[in-house]
């Protein structure tokens, strides 16, 4: 199914981009104009509650693409539709405004502007949001995860918050508080396989940083059983099966330690032939991924090209046989 302005991917690729780009003369020339209030206006225009949704993924593609002008004219039918005041009008502006920057000090007024705005309104959490995204961009990691840490100490649901605060940790190495953040993410989305994997390739870092003791095979079977979770919930999650394969391959090189090692309130350690056909499984699934989505079948898209060759690699490392 091709991408639209109503429904596009979460994670759009450059050619989609552009061909979503590519429709802003047609979307400018025939949506309505109409300075009544919503959805009063949807009486006397042609305005659905559509409409508005297809403006702002457009101003999206247009500024990845590099159409600032375009973009700047869906922005300014936005603003005269919704108020300068609108939070999330405000958050877009500041959006076309860091895109279209051309240098750091640009970024840095930007960034004031932000502040000044946090300081008049501190419940204005898409302007909070664009604070910290561009903190990151401009290299202050230290400072975002400032900003991150009390943005969800007052939304403590806001899973997203919690994701990027994790990536924050995660990136400066700091894969405990980055473990409990996501953590936090699965109180609010506990079937996020997403999350789940995400959890089992930072215990997987954490483990192999322990050496080869009792500490390290632990932490190799949670992460093990992070990866299970993740492809119980989705049997066709390429992520979910690579770190699997990945850790059971891991521990059945090491040697388990002995049951002293372990503290009463420990899981008990997965058995070698629980290991061994968690492994197995993780190779004929990794397998089948790898031809199907390679040979485009139906049903078996979405996968992108760089994760199946990371893959067809692991496989054939482990001296697996890729039908292909």
């Amino acid at each position: 199914m091709s991408a639209t302005l109503l429904d596009p991917p979460p994670h759009i690729s450059p050619p989609t981009a552009l061909h979503l780009s590519q429709q802003a003369p047609l979307v400018l020339a025939s949506s309505p104009a109409s300075s009544l209030p919503w959805p009063i206006s949807l009486l006397t225009s042609s305005e659905t509650p559509e409409t508005w949704s297809i403006h702002e993924n457009l101003l999206l593609a247009c500024l990845r693409t590099g159409d600032d002008r375009s973009a700047r004219q869906v922005l300014d039918r936005m603003v005269a539709r919704f108020g300068d005041e609108n939070e999330r009008v405000m958050a877009l502006r500041g959006l076309y405004e860091e895109a279209v920057a051309r240098d750091k000090g640009s970024l840095e007024k930007v960034l004031k502007e932000y502040e000044t705005t946090i300081k008049d309104d501190p419940t204005n959490m898409p302007i909070r949001k664009r604070h910290i995204a561009l903190l990151r961009s401009l290299g202050r990691p230290t400072d975002a995860i400032a900003a991150l840490t009390y943005l969800v100490d007052s939304s403590p649901t806001d899973a997203e918050a919690w994701a990027e605060l994790a990536d924050l940790y995660a990136s400066q190495n700091l894969l405990p508080q980055a473990i409990y953040s996501l953590e936090e993410v699965l109180l609010i989305t506990p079937n996020a396989w997403n999350i789940h994997a995400r959890i089992g390739e930072l215990l997987y870092l954490s483990a192999i940083s322990n050496g080869e003791g009792g500490a390290s095979y632990k932490g190799l079977a949670e992460a093990m059983r992070r990866f299970c979770r993740s492809v119980e919930l989705n049997d066709g999650y390429l992520r979910g099966f690579y770190g699997l394969k990945l850790t059971t391959s891991r521990l059945l090189t090491l040697q388990v330690p002995k049951r002293n090692d372990s503290s009463a309130e420990d899981l008990p350690l997965p058995p070698v032939t629980t290991i061994e056909k968690l492994n197995e499984l993780a190779t004929t699934k990794l397998a089948e991924i790898v031809r199907r989505g390679s040979a485009k079948e139906s049903g078996w898209g979405g996968y992108e090209e760089a994760e199946l060759i990371a893959a067809r690699e692991l496989l054939n490392r482990d001296g697996a046989n890729v039908v292909r």
